[in-house]
């Protein structure tokens, strides 16, 4: 059985999902945190397609620093991996999550990185 937290998750998850899509101009920039990790990709849901993606799992040296500093890693990452496709506008998914803590720094860095949203 769900608790409390992970179906209120869900539902603010599919209120977002309702109102926001991706395209190849502008994807979506889905964000998932686990305890240990945090996942970040850019999707295009015209063509079903995942067009970068980005962890703390492929970053060396993330371990070692706090989970906000790999946030802040990943979002670097990802947005060097956007740019590099030709992408600098995304629309921002936070998945449910609030938008604070490593969510925030991850959005923060990628906007320093030369995203757009």
């Amino acid at each position: 059985m769900k608790n409390k937290k992970e179906i209120r998750r869900s539902q603010i998850k599919k209120r977002i999902r309702g109102v926001i899509t991706g395209t190849a101009e502008r994807p979506r920039m889905s964000v998932f945190r686990s305890n240990k990790e945090i996942y970040v990709q850019l999707i295009d849901d015209v063509n079903g397609n995942t067009l970068a993606s980005a962890s703390s799992m492929k970053i060396d040296g993330a371990h070692s620093v706090p989970k906000i500093e790999q946030a802040k890693m990943v979002g670097k990452v990802i947005a060097e991996k956007a740019v590099q496709s030709g992408i600098t506008s995304v629309v921002f998914d936070r998945n449910g999550y609030l938008y604070h803590g490593r969510v925030k720094s991850l959005a923060d860095a990628a906007r320093e990185g030369g995203l757009k949203f």
